[in-house]
């Protein structure tokens, strides 16, 4: 009969539970590296580099920014002046006997706007973290024994008798087949359930973002 605790101990659990352990691990470490990554290469202008040897000079790496070019409608600075006003003000010739169909006197204006704003602030930077991992390892082993014994005997006896004279045959056999069969089942199941989340941006990437979103800036 199999010994199954031996086959229980001949399993190397260090590989059936620490090899997901470590996928993870490498899992979570190829994250932190995607976001450092997508923040180098989406957020920032490479730098470049001009000279060699000892005269090369090296441009640091720029925001990268994206401009739009608006129309938007403001109050009018100039709305409900009279000729007279605008006059003093010099926004109408002094000779001028009206106000001037060029001088825009209603109660809002048309204002050209150019906004810059870093790129960053505008993508979803990933921070995927590994939040919970689960390992369901499962062994069985089902040991199935089968024994056959089967038995034959035979024999034969005779008897002759001729005056005083006996004459005694006999003959026997005994035959017994055993069988044996012993047959060891072996199932394995591995289960790994890994919960990934979008974790929070660190704190020193979290003020960097807000410093960013204050410097975007209409003109």
């Amino acid at each position: 009969m199999p010994n199954l605790v031996q086959e229980l101990n001949s399993l190397d659990f260090s590989v059936y539970i620490g090899g997901p352990l470590q996928a993870a691990v490498k899992a979570q470490h190829d994250a932190s590296i995607s976001q450092v990554n997508f923040i180098k290469e989406v957020g920032f202008l490479p730098g470049t580099t001009t000279g060699t040897g000892a005269n090369a000079v090296t441009t640091p790496s720029q925001l990268r920014y994206v401009d739009f070019n608006y129309e938007k409608s403001i109050p009018n600075p100039d709305f409900g002046k009279t000729l007279e006003q605008l006059k003093a003000e010099g926004k109408v010739d002094a000779s001028a006997t009206q106000i001037p169909a060029t001088v825009n006197v209603s109660a809002f204006m048309k204002s050209a706007v150019n906004l810059k704003v870093p790129f960053l602030t505008m993508l979803t930077v990933p921070a995927i973290r590994i939040d919970e991992i689960t390992i369901d390892f499962n062994a069985k082993l089902n040991s199935v024994e089968t024994q056959n014994v089967s038995s034959e005997f035979s024999g034969s006896a005779s008897i002759s008798a001729k005056f005083w004279k006996v004459k005694f045959n006999a003959s026997a056999s005994y035959k017994k087949t055993t069988s044996s069969t012993s047959t060891t089942e072996k199932t394995y199941t591995l289960g790994v359930h890994v919960r990934a989340v979008n974790d929070e941006l660190p704190a020193g990437l979290s003020r960097i973002m807000d410093m960013l979103e204050d410097s975007i800036a209409a003109v």
